[in-house]
Parts: C-alpha cells; sequence; structure tokens
C-alpha cells in the first residue's frame, strides 16, 4: 500500500495511521533526509527478523534507529558532555552516531561492543512518526538484495511492496547515505563520509 503525505507538512491522520500500523507489528518504508529506510518499532522483535529477511542482512550486522529529538537520544546511548555538543551542533540531519547503548536498547540492536547507531533526519515524516509512536524506529536504507538502492517510493511498492505493510510516499528521494560517526569516546571517528559534511573531524 502506497500512502502520500505532504513531505513539509505531514497530514496527522496519516502520521496516525502510520503509527497505528507500527504499534500492530508493521514493517514500513518511510522517507529520511537521505535515503528511504526500511523500518519498524525498536521493540518489534519479530518486525526486526523481517527486516533482516527483506535485506539478507547478517544479523551480526545490527540496524541503527531513529530518535524524536537530542533529548530522547540520552534515553537510549550514553552521551558523555562531548558527544551532547557535537549532536547539538549537527542534529538534525544526515548523521548516524554511534554511541554506547543504555538498558533500554534491545540485545538484537547492540554490536558486540555494546554500540549503536543512533539518527535524528532532518526530515517532517519521520520525525512526526517517532514523536507519535513514542520511541525510535529501526532505520535501515531502503535497497533490494543486489545492493540497488531504491529512491522512488513507487519502486519500493512495486519492489518490496508485498513485504511491508505500507510505503509511506515523501516524494523521490536521490541521496547518498548518512554519514557515520563514532562518538563513543571523546576522540570521534569518521567511519564513513556520507552526505553530512565530516570535515570537522577530519
Amino acid at each position: 500500500m502506497l500512502m502520500r503525505m505532504n513531505p513539509q507538512n505531514p497530514q496527522p491522520r496519516l502520521i496516525g495511521q502510520a503509527v497505528k500500523i507500527l504499534k500492530d507489528g508493521g514493517v514500513i518504508a518511510y522517507p529520511t533526509d537521505t535515503v528511504y529506510g526500511l523500518g519498524c518499532s525498536l521493540y518489534n522483535k519479530k518486525g526486526i527478523e523481517r527486516i533482516y529477511q527483506i535485506k539478507r542482512s547478517e544479523k551480526n550486522r545490527p540496524f541503527s534507529f531513529i530518535c524524536a529529538d537530542l533529548k530522547s537520544i540520552s534515553l537510549y546511548g550514553k552521551v558523555s558532555n562531548y558527544a551532547y555538543k557535537t549532536m547539538r551542533r549537527f542534529l538534525p540531519g544526515p548523521y548516524t552516531f554511534i554511541l554506547e547503548g543504555t538498558k533500554l536498547v534491545p540485545k538484537i540492536m547492540l554490536t558486540r561492543r555494546m554500540t549503536a547507531g543512533i539518527r535524528v533526519p532532518n526530515n517532517p515524516i519521520c520525525l512526526a512518526i517517532v514523536k507519535e509512536l513514542g520511541h525510535p524506529i529501526i532505520s535501515t536504507s531502503a535497497t533490494l538484495t543486489t545492493g540497488e538502492v531504491l529512491y522512488d517510493p513507487a519502486e519500493i511498492e512495486k519492489k518490496l511492496g508485498h513485504t511491508l505493510d505500507v510505503v509511506i510516499d515523501g516524494g523521490i528521494l536521490v541521496s547518498e547515505p548518512s554519514s557515520v560517526l563514532d562518538l563513543t569516546d571523546d576522540m570521534p571517528k569518521v567511519l564513513r563520509k556520507g552526505k553530512g559534511d565530516v570535515s570537522f573531524f577530519l
């Protein structure tokens, strides 16, 4: 099912419908400030398993997840003063920050180092969904098993729609993935250069 939303002012009624699908255990495709993501509730173990199957991903590579704002990050990641100041400067934006996870993060979402990837994208649709849901959603790019990234929601519906409960149409997105920065200590490490400018960290 394709659900068209206003990219700048998403309709509250449609946000409510998307959140109900997530609360009922559904898996959705949704826009971010980089590429389309596949997601479910952070606490939906079956949904997470479904996303691993859709992506055919190794389970030793946990997905990142989206928080509503900087304040809520501190519930799910251990945030030093340095990390807080850094994230305040760059969020919302096209970055994934690696932090040590708290006890609120399911073990399936943590690496062996007990870290998690956390995002606050600059996109009104996905932020409205997370705020309404009340806790994070999984974030992994909408790609085929061949590695092809899908930028057009109609294409996502055509190629992955049978595996999803809804595809949220926020327009065509042509972009790079997020930049990934490790903030587990006060010496930040750039793990991936993406859309977000990382020159500040080099």
